[in-house]
Formats: structure tokens, sequence, C-alpha cells
């Protein structure tokens, strides 16, 4: 009795597709998601407000063995009473050169302390990095807004 060649033929079809696809993957240059790397985040800020709130502090970026040290300000809009200290640690995504670091960061939140409180924030800035923020605070806050903080490396 005869045997049908078609399913050897479709197996080695098979495998030399996938051989090609392979192949052709691995000559491919890695995309700038690969070359990323994350940072560890340290932030101490204290902010304020009454309807609008502000905040300053500073922290410091471990990034691939090396830190850097920036400032921190910041806006926040919407509904915004009382005054808190917070230290933040966690971590950035999404750096390409150090310098993607810099800039202008987004976040919708919101919170509330009386003597002492958690926080957390998730801001992205404009050239895709995103931060992961978490930590203890103290002092009074309601809050529900909008934030923009902008950081500049020192």
């Amino acid at each position: 009795m005869p045997q049908n060649p078609e399913p050897r033929v479709r197996g080695r079809a098979f495998r030399l597709i996938a051989l090609l696809l392979l192949a052709f993957g691995l000559t491919m240059p890695a995309t700038p998601s690969f070359a990323q790397a994350a940072g560890q985040v340290r932030v101490k800020i204290v902010k304020a407000g009454l309807l609008v709130g502000g905040g300053a502090g500073s922290g410091v970026l471990t990034y691939r063995g090396k830190t850097y040290p920036f400032k921190i300000s910041g806006l926040s809009f919407g509904i915004t009473i009382g005054a808190t200290v917070g230290r933040l640690n966690g971590w950035a995504s999404g750096i390409r050169e150090i310098s993607d670091f810099a800039g202008t960061y987004s976040s919708v939140g919101g919170g509330f302390a009386l003597v002492g409180g958690a926080n957390g924030v998730h801001p992205r800035n404009e050239k895709g990095v995103t931060m992961v923020l978490q930590g203890p605070k103290a002092g009074f806050e309601l809050a529900a807004n909008i934030s923009q903080i902008t950081i500049a490396l020192r």
C-alpha cells in the first residue's frame, strides 16, 4: 500500500518556514525597548495647597550603576487641601538616555493623610519615561487632582 507523501511535504515546508522566520528574527537589530533599562528612584517632596497645590523636592536616580541627583517641582489642579512631606521610592522605566528622565510628568491621582498616610503615583513624561513611586507621607492632605511635575537633573 503506497503512503501519501503530502504530510511529509507539509512537515518539511513548515520546518523550513519556521527556520527562515527564526533566522530573520535573529538578524533584526534590537529595538530601543530592548536597550532600555529601569532606574531606581528616591524622592523627598514637600507639598501644600488650597485648591491649587504646589510642591518641591529633590531626589536621586540610580541608573546603570551611576547616581544622578535631580530637583523636582510641580503643580496640581483640582481639590487640594493641606500640607504633607513625602518620601517616595520606586522605579523609572523607558529610559533610553539619561536625558530622557528629565522633563514634565503628568498624572491623575488623589489621596488622604491625617498625620500619616501612604502615597503612590505613576507619572509619565513626554519622552515615554514612566515612574512607579510609593511611600509614606506625613501631614494633613485631602487631594483629588491632576498633577504636573517637572524634573531637572542637577
